[in-house]
């Protein structure tokens, strides 16, 4: 298994409604319109995720899993990787419910959205002390 961890930080404006996706975003701020975006300030993007995994990540149809880790809670996504990923964005990685693919795109066809975080790990990310991490991993055959 490879395995990246993303760490990011909350912020007030978190708010987890978005149907189709989550985002963790290198920026430093986060507008109420923002609804996907579940942390800020994190230290890395697509364009930064090792190569290894990245090998994987851009291979049809391979699973991929997400875990977002607040504290003692955490919550699990799984999704596929697609040979059309780039991971060329250098601010943001999105993964979604759609095939849709973007350069910030990291996982398509994941089973859950931001929607479906649970509130108890939102309230905790709508305080700026308070760190987060996106665990992603990855089978090789």
């Amino acid at each position: 298994m490879v395995t990246e961890e993303v760490k990011f930080s909350g912020h007030p404006n978190v708010r987890a409604t978005h149907a189709r996706t989550i985002e963790i975003t290198k920026d430093n701020y986060l507008t109420k319109e923002g609804n996907c975006i579940v942390g800020i300030n994190a230290n890395k993007a697509c364009i930064d995720i090792h190569p290894k995994l990245r090998t994987l990540i851009t291979k049809d149809n391979i699973s991929i899993n997400f875990k977002i880790i607040v504290g003692t809670l955490s919550f699990e996504i799984n999704g596929f990787g697609n040979s059309k990923l780039t991971l060329s964005n250098p601010h943001d990685i999105v993964i979604r419910t759609s095939n849709y693919i973007s350069n910030r795109t990291a996982s398509i066809k994941c089973n859950k959205a931001a929607v479906h975080i649970p509130r108890d790990i939102i309230n905790l990310l709508q305080d700026t002390k308070t760190k987060g991490s996106l665990i992603i991993s990855a089978n090789e055959f």
